[in-house]
């Protein structure tokens, strides 16, 4: 436990290397934190923050840096944003989303997260179920046909498929409506349970082509991009990470892999309100240098998806709560109205 008079000066180290990045030194606390003590106290007690492991020096004759420890005492007993502010949203700047297509949302948030915090914003986009609202086939030649899927959120994806046979335009319609008028608004899984009882009774080339749209329906939905990131390029003119390109390109291979990412939002969507991680310390993004601020968003009421933004320890942790939670109450309003 800290004293009244530790904790102020571990608040102003913290703020003041936030602030500018260079190791604070006693004569800056003392000036920082506004207490009347002499330099000799001042180091006392740097000395013992440092042996609680919440300072460290990083060269013999500079001054101290947080450490991940220091920063998470920091952010847990020392912060006083704000949140729950709509108003706050006009002080960082952060305009409002428009409804419009969910994906069209998503890709906006994650650009506004990029762009307010100058660091990297991600978002994980609602899950998605694996239903079709209307199906179309289409030959392109012979035994190669396109298959048009539409989600019930409007969502298209197209794909090519080979078939063993060859179907000429009015048997795809002829199956196209078929499938539209007794399996639109299933799950694409309900939809392959019943063909297995119903496809004995199908006709030979219909059964044939369910299955087969049955199959590129899983594929296309689970192909779609689960985690949109924005604004990598942001971390290159991070002074944290500038000086050491094997980190960059680990950075970078997080960001293109998106798997650790996954695993962290998905974590982050199953908590309330904004969280962060400091240092590492979620045991999903391995990277010491790294922090993570999330908070989950939703739809009706109903959690389907988090977002946040993700840059380095010596963050703006107060003003990135800020934009975390402000932006994830703008894209549960905009999906809600969305629909």
């Amino acid at each position: 436990m800290l004293d009244d008079r530790a904790r102020l000066l571990l608040k102003a180290l913290v703020e003041r290397y936030i602030a500018d990045g260079q190791p604070v030194g006693s004569r800056t606390l003392s000036k920082a934190s506004g207490l009347e003590l002499s330099p000799a106290t001042i180091r006392n007690v740097m000395s013992d923050l440092e042996d609680m492991g919440l300072i460290v020096s990083p060269h013999t004759s500079a001054g101290r840096i947080p450490t991940a420890r220091g920063y998470r005492l920091f952010v847990d007993t020392m912060l006083t944003a704000q949140r729950d502010n709509f108003s706050a949203a006009s002080q960082i700047g952060a305009p409002r989303l428009a409804p419009d297509q969910p994906q069209k949302v998503i890709s906006n948030a994650a650009h506004m997260l990029s762009s307010l915090s100058q660091f990297v914003g991600v978002v994980m986009a609602p899950r998605r179920t694996s239903v079709f609202r209307h199906i179309e086939f289409l030959r392109l030649s012979e035994k190669r046909l396109l298959v048009i899927i539409v989600s019930p959120d409007g969502d298209v994806q197209n794909r090519v498929i080979f078939t063993e046979a060859d179907y000429t335009q009015s048997q795809l319609v002829e199956a196209a409506n078929f499938l539209n008028s007794h399996y639109a608004g299933m799950a694409i899984e309900e939809v392959r349970e019943r063909l297995k009882n119903e496809v004995e009774a199908l006709r030979g080339e219909i059964a044939t082509l369910m299955q087969a749209a049955v199959k590129v329906s899983s594929e296309a939905i689970e192909s779609r991009d689960e985690v949109v990131i924005s604004g990598e390029r942001n971390l290159l003119a991070v002074s944290d990470f500038s000086g050491d390109m094997g980190n960059l390109r680990k950075l970078f291979d997080l960001f293109e892999q998106k798997a650790q990412l996954m695993r962290l939002l998905d974590v982050s969507s199953r908590a309330e309100g904004v969280r962060i991680y400091i240092g590492g310390e979620s045991q999903v993004i391995p990277y010491q240098e790294l922090s993570v601020v999330t908070a989950p968003y939703e739809v009706d009421g109903q959690v389907v998806g988090t977002l946040g933004v993700i840059g380095p320890m010596r963050m703006p942790y107060e003003k990135m709560i800020q934009i975390v939670d402000i932006t994830s109450k703008l894209v549960s309003t905009a999906l809600s109205h969305s629909k």
